[in-house]
């Protein structure tokens, strides 16, 4: 495929670099720090005072965040300390995952629990704990 469709089809795609993150399985204080990490590496949908709250004792909390790839600022994370481990589902399209894996790489101890690709998409389920 020649560079000028390459580009055109990624101009297409919604958003080529986002990445969704869903954090579960957490307290609210280890979802805030890996949000925080993830936030100094990329541009998010996270606002700085955007503090993850527990809304219920009894039902499991889920948080979302939406991370631009393309926008990463290198080496602007120290790794995060977190109490427990931390589940993970990362959602977008290859390049973008495989780059978020990476910086994950470099932030906290990764285990793969399942993943599952398709042609443009690949979707993750990890287990995060601290370094």
């Amino acid at each position: 495929m020649d560079g000028e469709r390459a580009t055109t089809m990624d101009s297409e795609r919604p958003h080529p670099h986002a990445v969704s993150v869903e954090l579960s399985g957490c307290s609210k204080d280890d979802a805030r720090v890996v949000f925080e990490t993830l936030c100094a590496c990329f541009s998010s949908d996270r606002r700085a005072d955007d503090v993850p709250q527990e809304l219920d004792e009894v039902r499991p909390t889920v948080w979302l965040g939406t991370f631009d790839v393309g926008d990463a600022r290198a080496g602007a994370a120290r790794p995060g300390r977190l109490r427990a481990p931390v589940e993970a589902d990362v959602q977008g399209g290859c390049w973008a995952v495989d780059r978020f894996r990476s910086t994950l790489d470099d932030l906290f101890t990764v285990s793969d629990l399942c993943t599952a690709s398709g042609d443009q998409e690949r979707e993750l389920h990890l287990r995060l704990e601290s370094r």
